[in-house]
């Protein structure tokens, strides 16, 4: 590694630390340089600013390095498959301080943050289907899958109640209380 790269290096280390223990804003550049090793100076020609250094800690510590997903997947079993990727993130989130503090203090004052948090997010979304899909031994096919059922079948649930009960529906009971010759003697509190 060459000078500049390891004093760079250097920088981000001490403000990696330095931001996660006493947040960015009551974090002063000097304190940074002292940390690092390296005169002020230095530190303002790899970053103008510090939010340009927050930028660059977060853009390039918070990216997920590929992860070997063969380990994690349990065939036939999604929830130890979930339960493995679980334990996996949170020792990857163990060794960074950027994952682990810095992102989720600081997202909501600094717009890079919230971005690079979302492009996070959308790297752990698509580990988790990933490994979710390759450990279902039989892909289940969306046509066959239904939440509710189809307007009108014998299954409804809508149907089934109201003629199994008796009772007649909100919007037809609605209708019959605002006749007028119901108006007088109902109510209003059960229109």
């Amino acid at each position: 590694m060459t000078r500049s790269r390891e004093s760079r290096t250097l920088i981000l280390d001490a403000a990696e630390r330095l931001f996660a223990e006493r947040g960015f804003d009551a974090t002063p550049t000097m304190a940074i340089a002292d940390l690092a090793g390296v005169p002020k100076g230095l530190l303002f020609y790899y970053f103008p600013t510090k939010t340009d250094l927050l930028r660059a800690l977060v853009g390039e510590r918070l990216d997920l390095d590929p992860i070997d997903t063969s380990g994690l997947i349990a065939r036939g079993d999604p929830a130890q498959t979930l339960l493995n990727v679980t334990d996996r993130l949170r020792e990857l989130q163990a060794e960074s301080a950027v994952r682990r503090v810095i992102v989720w203090r600081e997202h909501r004052t600094h717009p890079e943050v919230r971005e690079k948090l979302h492009d996070y997010r959308s790297q752990l979304q698509a580990i988790v289907e990933r490994v979710l899909g390759a450990s279902i031994l039989h892909p289940i096919a969306a046509r066959r899958v239904r939440t509710r059922p189809r307007p009108g079948s014998r299954s409804s649930p809508r149907r089934r109640s109201s003629t199994a009960s008796g009772r007649m529906s909100r919007s037809r009971a609605r209708r019959r209380l605002s006749t007028p010759q119901n108006r007088r003697t109902c109510p209003p509190s059960r229109i």
